[in-house]
C-alpha cells in the first residue's frame, strides 16, 4: 500500500511538473512569502501543541468528512487553540490537493504542514510555493539518503522536515541527523493497525531538546492525556476533529498539560 500511494503521488507530481516546470516552481518557491517558524510556535508553554488537521478521507477508513471550505475548517482549528495546521495534500486517497494548501494558507496564520507523500525535490520545492511551513518526510517510505536530501532542501528553503517514524531503527535514524521534528505514527502502514503504546515504548529514543509529536490512535482526551504523560510535545489529530466537534475538541486536547 505505501508504494502504492508513494508511486501514485509521484506520478501526479510528475504531472503538474508538465505544467509548471521546475525551474519555474523553484522560482515561485524563492518567492513566496518567508516561512513562520514552526519549531518556536511548536516548543514553547506548558501545554501539548496541537496540529490539526485537514483530512477528507484515509485508505483505512474511507470517506471521513465532506470538506468543501478547507479555509473555513482552518480558521475554525485556529480559534479553537491549534498551534499549526496539517493539510493533506494527496489526491488520489486523501482527496486533497495543493489548493488545500492555498486556501488554508490564506485564512489562518498558524505554521502549515505539507502532508503528501513526498519523495523528491519537485514536491518539496511546491510545498514552500504553496505556503508551506513544514513538510513530511516518512522514513519507511524513502530511502536514508534520499531523506536527508530532502530535509536538507527543505530546510534551506526555510521549512522544517517533519520525520515521521514507526519503529526503533527509524527513531533511531531520526536522532542520527539531528532532525528536529519527529513523529512517532501508531498507525502500521502496512496493516494499518494502531498501537497507542508505541510512542511511550520509543520516545526516550530521541533527543531531548527535539519536538516529539505522537500521531494517530486519538479518539479523545483520555488519549491526549496519555501521549502527553508518555512525553509528547505535540499530537496531529486529524479523524477525530473531522468526524467530531472540532472546536471543542481542540479546545479540550490544547489546554492538557505536558508531562
Amino acid at each position: 500500500m505505501l508504494e502504492s500511494l508513494y508511486a501514485g503521488a509521484v506520478a501526479d507530481a510528475n504531472a503538474r511538473q508538465e505544467l509548471v516546470s521546475l525551474s519555474e516552481i523553484e522560482s515561485l518557491a524563492s518567492t513566496a512569502t518567508p516561512s513562520l517558524n514552526a519549531i518556536e510556535v511548536l516548543s514553547a508553554g506548558e501545554f501539548v501543541k496541537v496540529i490539526a488537521e485537514i483530512k477528507r478521507a484515509s485508505p483505512s477508513k474511507g470517506h471521513l468528512a465532506t470538506i468543501d471550505d478547507p479555509a473555513s475548517l482552518a480558521s475554525v482549528y485556529q480559534l479553537a487553540g491549534a498551534s499549526a495546521i496539517s493539510v493533506l495534500t494527496e489526491q488520489r486517497s486523501f482527496l486533497g490537493s495543493l489548493q488545500d494548501l492555498d486556501a488554508v494558507r490564506s485564512a489562518v496564520s498558524l505554521p502549515l504542514l505539507r502532508k503528501d507523500f513526498i519523495a523528491n525535490e519537485y514536491q518539496v520545492l511546491e510545498a514552500r510555493a504553496h505556503g508551506a511551513d513544514i513538510v513530511l518526510l516518512i522514513a519507511a517510505g524513502i530511502d536514508d539518503k534520499l531523506l536527508i536530501r530532502l530535509k536538507e532542501l527543505a530546510e534551506s528553503l526555510g521549512m522544517i522536515a517533519f520525520i515521521e517514524t514507526h519503529n526503533r531503527a527509524e527513531v533511531e535514524f531520526a536522532a542520527s541527523i539531528d532532525a528536529k521534528l519527529v513523529g512517532v505514527n501508531a498507525r502500521d502502514l502496512t496493516t494499518f493497525e494502531t498501537n497507542r503504546n508505541l510512542f511511550e515504548e520509543l520516545v526516550d529514543l530521541l533527543p531531548k531538546d527535539c519536538i516529539k509529536v505522537a500521531e494517530s490512535a486519538v479518539r479523545g482526551v483520555e488519549d491526549v492525556k496519555a501521549y502527553a504523560l508518555a512525553g509528547a510535545d505535540c499530537v496531529l489529530v486529524g479523524e477525530a476533529l473531522v468526524t467530531g466537534d472540532a472546536k471543542a475538541l481542540v479546545g479540550a486536547f490544547s489546554r492538557i498539560g505536558k508531562a
